[in-house]
Formats: C-alpha cells, sequence, structure tokens
C-alpha cells in the first residue's frame, strides 16, 4: 500500500462520518443555556470516566504497537490524555466536584460506549484501525469540543482556564494528522485489512454520538 491509499482510506472514512452527521442536540442546548447545572456535572464525570480509559488505551497501543511511527504516536496521545484529565479537574472543581465524587458518579451506559470500543480496539484491533479511527472523528469532535467551551464561556459565565479541558480538544495536536496518516501507511503496508480500519472508523463515530445522546437524555 502506498502513501496515497492510506490517504484514500482516510478522505473515505471522512467523507462517510461527514454523510452520517445529524446535528448534535445537547450542544443546541447548551448553547441556548437550556443545559441544567446538574447535567453540567454528569458531562465532567462521564468524561472524567472516558479520559481515565483513553489514557490507558492508548498506553496499552504504545506498548503493543512499539515500533515508530505508531508506537510514538500512541505514547504522545496517551500523554495528553493525562494532561487533559489535569485539566478536567478544573471544570469539575467549579462545579464543586471532586475527583472522588467524579470516581463514584455511576455513569450511563451508552455514554460509556465509545471508551470502551476504543479499549477492545487497543487490545484486539490493529493500529491502522485506531489511527483511521480517530483521524477520520477529530474533525468533528474538536468541532463540538469548541462549541462546548464557548457555550460554557458566554452562557454559564465559566472561564478560560475553567473550559480549559474542552479547549485542549478543540485543536488537534501539532502534527497529528501526518503522524496518524504515516501509521496508517505502515500498518497498509504491513497487512491490515483497510475494510476492518474503515468499519472501526464508522463504529467510532456512532459512540461517540451515543455519548452526546445520553447527555441530552430526558432533557427538555
Amino acid at each position: 500500500m502506498t502513501d496515497n491509499s492510506a490517504a484514500e482510506l482516510v478522505a473515505r472514512a471522512r467523507a462517510d462520518v461527514a454523510a452520517k452527521a445529524d446535528g448534535n442536540r445537547f450542544l443546541g442546548l447548551l448553547e441556548a443555556g437550556e443545559v441544567p447545572r446538574e447535567r453540567l456535572v454528569r458531562l465532567a464525570a462521564e468524561e472524567h470516566r472516558i479520559v481515565s480509559s483513553d489514557q490507558r488505551s492508548f498506553a496499552l497501543l504504545a506498548a503493543r504497537f512499539p515500533a515508530p511511527p505508531a508506537g510514538g504516536l500512541f505514547l504522545r496521545l496517551a500523554q495528553g490524555e493525562a494532561e487533559a484529565l489535569a485539566l478536567l479537574g478544573r471544570f469539575a472543581a467549579a462545579l464543586g466536584e471532586s475527583e472522588k465524587n467524579l470516581s463514584a458518579y455511576e455513569p450511563l451506559p451508552l455514554a460509556q460506549a465509545y471508551p470502551a470500543y476504543l479499549a477492545q480496539r487497543a487490545a484486539f484491533g490493529t493500529s491502522t484501525e485506531v489511527a483511521l479511527a480517530m483521524l477520520a472523528n477529530l474533525e468533528e469532535w474538536g468541532a463540538y469540543c469548541a462549541r462546548t467551551a464557548t457555550a460554557l464561556r458566554e452562557r454559564y459565565g465559566f472561564d478560560e482556564e475553567t473550559v480549559g479541558f474542552f479547549s485542549f480538544f478543540a485543536e488537534s495536536p501539532p502534527g497529528f494528522e501526518e503522524e496518524a496518516l504515516a501509521v496508517i501507511a505502515a500498518g497498509l503496508a504491513s497487512g491490515d485489512d483497510p475494510v476492518e480500519a474503515s468499519r472501526a472508523a464508522r463504529l467510532l463515530h456512532a459512540y461517540e454520538n451515543a455519548f452526546w445522546d445520553a447527555l441530552a437524555d430526558d432533557l427538555p
């Protein structure tokens, strides 16, 4: 497989994700200032469990695929999740919630479908599957995080430091796209199945949507 084949696979996966985009009810309510404060606690608590899981998933991937380019990419992603977890603590503190409270929170099953799937792929999938899934969904996820940060500042009065978790994910890590593309190209060249990789991107997108839908559940 050539680098062009990897780029074509990414383009198809991104087009598939874009075709399935159907809005985000939770963010619409958040931007209107109609999400109650206790639902913001749910957002923080669900994210605390997600980020903690993703950090371990990326660390496992770095251990399974230590050679470059995959090893370096997954290790940096694990380190990024650790940084994000610290930023999330500021948001939780502004809501009056401690890390102990976040850990004790009972998560919603569908809100945790995404990290469960990522953990499954981290244990049993290929580097191509994970790199493609993350890359194909990155733009939408980043846009959602940017909208969340803006709404929390403008509608709920949080400052930039408090919403730093969401601002952190609003921008892709420097060089991430190039590194992920290199991982995909290397994986395809070693025999990774492009059909399975595309399936992983599609499923990850569905599970991310399930997260936002779970946050909006029962809201008017």
